[in-house]
């Protein structure tokens, strides 16, 4: 394992149909792979955070708090809480995208996002088929200095060249790249390209 290595996107149970693993059992795989940080970010939702929280403070492990967005017109964000303001605005985010649609589901808008972003780190994954810049460009104004595009390894015969286009794009869009392993299962991945140091320094003042 590279020495620092935070994972920033990361499923639990609390993600319905999605993650298979309790907070705690996360934490621990994290205190086990030696990662320094580990941001919970289920989708629309903070409520696996004090048990992850309690699990951290056994293991010595960062916790990192967040939730990952899926927005009404497709693009996928998550929203890492810098500090207690940008915690507050993340709450308050995922209250209006759960009172705006029916029980177990969620709508949020890009004008649904504050209009001071600040407190708030953005992670960008962008679609895998159809172009992404018009979502770059934007997120590059909204999060101005406080967003990344997020590249994860799929495993597939690909990966070379998807890397390398997400990369290209990044540099035309000013935005830096930032290691995702998108963990969700009881088998973590270990892909451990280290994390953009300014996302992890950052972002590790959030918990």
């Amino acid at each position: 394992m590279i020495p620092g290595y935070a994972e920033l996107h990361c499923l639990t149970s609390y993600s319905f149909l999605r993650g298979a693993s309790s907070p705690e059992e996360l934490v621990h795989r994290a205190s086990g792979l030696g990662y320094r940080a580990l941001a919970i970010t289920d989708e629309c939702s903070v409520a696996g955070i004090v048990r992850a929280h309690v699990a951290a403070k056994e293991v010595g492990v960062k916790l990192l708090i967040g939730s990952e967005f899926t927005l009404v017109d497709g693009m996928k964000l998550v929203l890492l809480a810098e500090d207690l303001r940008g915690y507050e605005k993340l709450c308050e985010l995922i209250t209006l995208a759960r009172r705006a649609a029916p029980k177990g589901e969620y709508r949020l808008r890009r004008e649904d996002l504050p209009a001071n972003s600040e407190g708030l780190l953005a992670l960008w994954f962008p679609p895998a088929v159809r172009d992404g810049r018009e979502e770059g460009e934007w997120l590059a104004r909204h999060f101005s200095g406080r967003s990344w595009l997020a590249i994860e390894l799929h495993r597939g015969p690909d990966d070379e060249a998807r890397v390398a286009a997400l990369e290209a794009m990044a540099g035309e869009l000013g935005l830096p790249c930032v290691a995702s392993g998108a963990a969700s299962a009881r088998s973590q991945s270990r892909w451990a390209v280290v994390a953009s140091v300014s996302v992890r320094r950052r972002a590790g003042e959030a918990s």
